[in-house]
């Protein structure tokens, strides 16, 4: 949605409430009095968008396994899990929506934080292994040239979402989508660390489980 910059003519006392509200709600002037605008005009602008799927996510995610935190006016939101790995380390996955969106509607950021050469290697392992699953599996749903784009760095591993050939999906279904590929991921990342699945063509068999389950595809 294009932004554009007006003159108004707005009352000191009016003003001054704004802006507390806007401190509280940790956004500023411009973005409160536009949400404002909007809803009085029955408009649902981008960023109430992102906050609905949010919230959708945090109910479908925020339990016993997931830590769910996100702002009413950001378009990322963190999910903390606890690896099954020796010392428990904590691994943070963050969902960004793009305001703006076509095909590729947003980016999953899975983060890992840890001194130990072995876990690092294992988790790179998986990762590696993982995008070149998706690669096969997934290549029906997406064009050659609009194809999941993964990348992998020091401590962050990214995988994009985006919307199959044709498909155009709710709020409740992005939602859904989502919350279903973090606990899919989670769960067999979970399993490979704690060799509940010992070899790649274990994680491909859990993998295709989950896709002939008829989850959706995102």
């Amino acid at each position: 949605m294009e932004k554009s910059l007006y003159s108004l003519i707005l009352s000191d006392d009016v003003v001054k409430r704004i802006d507390e509200i806007a401190r509280s709600k940790n956004t500023n002037r411009s973005n409160l009095v536009n949400q404002i605008l909007a809803d009085y005009v029955s408009y649902v602008t981008p960023e109430k968008k992102i906050c609905g799927i949010f919230n959708s996510i945090a109910q479908m995610l925020n339990n016993d396994i997931f830590t769910a935190f996100f702002d009413d006016n950001n378009t990322t939101m963190s999910l903390k899990s606890s690896l099954d790995y020796k010392y428990r380390p904590t691994i943070k996955y963050e969902v960004e929506l793009f305001r703006s969106s076509k095909e590729t509607i947003g980016e999953l950021k899975v983060i890992f934080r840890t001194q130990s050469a072995s876990l690092l290697m294992e988790l790179n392992s998986f990762f590696k292994l993982w995008a070149r699953l998706e690669s096969i599996y997934l290549s029906p749903y997406y064009p050659a040239h609009a194809s999941i784009t993964y990348n992998l760095e020091a401590g962050r591993f990214y995988r994009a979402f985006r919307m199959p050939l044709g498909k155009s999906y709710s709020d409740e279904s992005i939602a859904r989508a989502i919350s279903n590929y973090i606990k899919m991921f989670d769960e067999i990342l979970k399993g490979y660390l704690s060799n509940k699945y010992q070899s790649a063509c274990d994680i491909e068999d859990r993998y295709l489980q989950y896709l002939n389950s008829g989850i959706v595809i995102i």
